[in-house]
């Protein structure tokens, strides 16, 4: 615990900092549209004594870089719209 000028006691600082979706509104903004819908038929639904699980989950979802993943590295190396039976029938005909 750190001590405030005059002795008192303050508050101790977080070793880690805070994670930046401190609010219901911050986790939803960070949801594209049509998670957010989802997002909140979840939160009308969900009871109170589930709420902290179902929050922490969606801070993970909204959280995990999986979409910066996909986006920093569209598709390497594929090709959409082959099929490897293609090259097979153009010889036969």
């Amino acid at each position: 615990m750190t001590t405030a000028p005059g002795g008192a006691p303050g508050r101790p600082e977080p070793a880690v900092p805070a994670h930046p979706l401190r609010t219901i509104r911050d986790i939803r903004d960070s949801l594209p549209a049509d998670q957010a819908r989802h997002f909140d038929a979840e939160l009308a639904d969900t009871e109170l004594e589930a709420l902290p699980e179902m929050l922490s989950r969606w801070v993970r979802l909204a959280t995990d870089g999986f979409e910066e993943f996909l986006l920093s590295r569209p598709f390497e190396g594929l090709e959409f719209g082959a099929r490897s039976y293609d090259d097979d029938q153009a010889g036969d005909q």
